[in-house]
């Protein structure tokens, strides 16, 4: 409880102050992070259908796949209602995310899975739509965390320093994702 608190006043300070640059701030959270359990679980909730999951989705030094399922439908492009297989890295992410953070909070799924066709709509009606999403291939989700601010979750992302991380605070969510390693800011 000592590191996390911690790792919360240095994150604050790094917004206030700017004394903390973003290596040193991989070092906090590294060192703040708890240690590698011999399970991994996802808290989710999908703010388009309403639905909630609990689960446990790796044990005793493998992926369990009756649970990656429930998660990949939870995933799904709700207006397709359509389900890929997604990218178990990406549930790694989250599991780190969501444990960093100790929320009691479910992680709120803003767009996780987008079927081709829901993708080439959403690109229609904003310009911050990628035309190859990563999200249509299963390795991108948009997430918040209620109670966790946007700013401390973005850096804890970038912290992590694998794949894509996307920071739109005027929309409220940040992206990760499973690709190469950059960062860029939406609306």
């Amino acid at each position: 409880m000592q590191q996390r608190r911690q790792f919360l006043k240095n994150v604050a300070l790094a917004g206030t102050t700017g004394l903390i640059t973003p290596l040193s701030f991989a070092e906090q959270l590294q060192q703040s992070q708890p240690r590698i359990s011999a399970e991994r679980s996802l808290h989710l909730y999908n703010i388009h259908t309403g639905e909630s999951l609990k689960t446990t989705f790796w044990a005793d030094g493998e992926y369990l796949d009756d649970e990656i399922q429930q998660i990949d439908l939870l995933m799904r492009d709700h207006r397709a209602n359509q389900a890929i297989a997604m990218q178990r890295r990406l549930y790694d992410k989250l599991h780190h995310l969501q444990h960093l953070f100790h929320s009691q909070q479910p992680m709120y799924v803003v767009s996780a899975y987008r079927a081709p066709k829901t993708n080439a709509s959403l690109r229609q009606q904003s310009s911050g739509v990628a035309e190859g999403s990563m999200h249509m291939q299963g390795k991108a989700i948009d997430i918040r965390i209620p109670g966790v601010s946007h700013r401390h979750l973005h850096k804890a992302a970038m912290a992590m320093r694998s794949g894509g991380v996307g920071y739109y605070p005027k929309s409220g969510f940040i992206h990760i994702d499973t690709g190469r390693r950059r960062h860029w800011q939406g609306a």
